[in-house]
């Protein structure tokens, strides 16, 4: 039975004061209403990662990392290590998010790096692939994504693969007015788990958990989580408010 996740993404928005007290909405929220199969994720800016960790001991939810480097240390100003995510409770790191992609021109190559070194040191990434809106109005979806996941998890063992949670991100309908359909997310995670099993077999694939990662709220997430190959989201806007974050990690079938 694969994991069913819902991660937020906060993204740079809250100043430290104002993600305790969403993290203490959530927690508190989490705990009346939430059943214990769902994974909450919370994924902050990393200068409330340490105080955030404070809050959460004890408690299922997990902490996340929106980045890392693929360096383990060094004179790079303004990185930050796997090692130093690690020190203040990090469990969790989202790699490859289309605004890294698009915005800091973050290759498959470079997110193959940080991938190892995410992995050697024992973090879990949450691991994000997706199509631009070009891509999709040529029909090229398929075999775009299955190159970005080719060349950063291919060159991983079995074991790594394993490990790693995977997220869909439609790039084409994030604030282009276009909306992408439930068949359309359920039709992508089936064929990003098609791609992975092609390398690792079936049961290694059908093990993974493919999150997705196109606005989702919680009027449209009951119906884009039923899909067969669709294991939650890894929401952004919507994780900013603990009702419609909690609210979202309600809808599963």
């Amino acid at each position: 039975m694969r994991k069913k996740i819902v991660a937020g993404n906060w993204k740079m928005n809250k100043t430290l004061e104002e993600g305790q007290s969403l993290t203490s909405e959530v927690k508190h929220m989490a705990e009346d209403e939430l059943p214990g199969d769902v994974q909450l994720i919370l994924c902050p800016p990393f200068i409330h990662l340490s105080a955030l960790h404070g809050m959460l001991k004890g408690s299922p939810i997990g902490l996340g990392a929106q980045n890392c480097s693929e360096q383990e240390s060094g004179a790079y100003t303004g990185e930050t290590s796997v090692a130093m995510l690690q020190s203040v409770g990090v469990k969790y790191v989202i790699l490859g998010h289309s605004e890294r992609r698009e915005q800091f021109k973050e290759s498959n190559e470079l997110l193959a790096k940080k991938l190892d070194v995410a992995l050697k040191q024992g973090l879990v990434p949450i691991f994000c692939c997706g199509e631009p809106l070009e891509i999709r109005e040529r029909e090229a979806q398929d075999a775009y994504v299955q190159k970005q996941i080719e060349e950063s998890l291919f060159h991983l063992s079995k074991e790594d693969v394993s490990k790693i949670i995977v997220a869909y991100e439609p790039i084409w309908a994030i604030g282009t007015g276009k909306t992408a359909s439930a068949e359309q997310a359920q039709e992508m995670h089936a064929v990003i788990r098609k791609q992975i099993a092609s390398k690792y077999g079936q049961d290694v694939a059908d093990a993974i958990s493919i999150l997705y990662g196109g606005s989702v709220k919680p009027d449209n997430a009951r119906e884009i989580f039923a899909g067969e190959d669709v294991d939650g989201g890894l929401i952004g806007g919507a994780s900013l408010k603990s009702r419609d974050f909690i609210d979202i990690a309600k809808s599963f079938s």
